[in-house]
């Protein structure tokens, strides 16, 4: 497990390296990053609409969902962007532990990131189904929103195997997938490092057993 914890370190620090090369001025890369999360969640959004509720683009209310893009890609990016910068912390700290514990820790607070875009999901849909119905003149409380979608999110955990908690699920876990990119980078690497330690011992056994022969 020590050679893959090392492989580990050494494919993220390139990966840490490429991007302290390659980013440039903060002033040009910040605005870009922002704008990357804008169209992710964006994309993500209405990936989630027409894939669990496309109903709701035939009814009156089309009008209201496609307006509740804004927020959500706004207010999306906002929260990636800053988690980004967080998990660039998290990352450097890591490599600076000096042992395995504590560099498996820090990577794992990752996992809390991924635990407040839950929330922070449901504060979009909620702060940004506010807005839009200011919007619309039709202002609704925005704690009637807040309890609507808390609810919602209790009612799936209860049952998630309900139709349209699951769906509730499946449309929450789509507009996760932007925080869960550094997630899903730290599992990439480690794997990639657990199948790198193994091929060489299976490289070198094959030259044994030739050699044997």
């Amino acid at each position: 497990m020590e050679g893959v914890i090392q492989l580990w370190r050494d494919a993220l620090h390139q990966v840490l390296d490429i991007y302290e090369r390659r980013r440039g001025s903060l002033k040009v890369f910040f605005p870009i990053l922002f704008g990357f999360f804008i169209v992710l969640n964006v994309a993500c959004y209405w990936w989630a609409i027409f894939t669990a509720f496309p109903h709701y683009m035939m009814t009156h209310e089309a009008a209201h969902y496609i307006k509740l893009q804004i927020p959500v890609g706004l207010l999306g990016a906002l929260f990636d962007s800053l988690s980004f910068f967080i998990t660039l912390w998290i990352i450097r700290r890591a490599l600076a532990s000096t042992r395995t514990s504590e560099y498996v820790f820090h990577l794992s607070l990752d996992l809390v990131i991924a635990v407040l875009a839950t929330f922070w999901v449901l504060f979009v849909f909620t702060f940004g189904g506010w807005m839009i119905s200011i919007w619309e003149s039709a202002p609704e409380q925005l704690a009637d929103r807040g309890t609507k979608y808390t609810n919602r999110a209790i009612q799936a955990i209860q049952d998630p195997t309900g139709r349209e908690n699951a769906k509730n699920i499946y449309f929450g876990l789509i507009m996760g997938v932007s925080a869960a990119l550094p997630t899903l980078l730290h599992i990439g690497l480690f794997l990639i490092s657990a199948v790198r330690s193994i091929l060489p011992q299976s490289n070198q056994a094959d030259t044994t057993e030739e050699e044997v022969n």
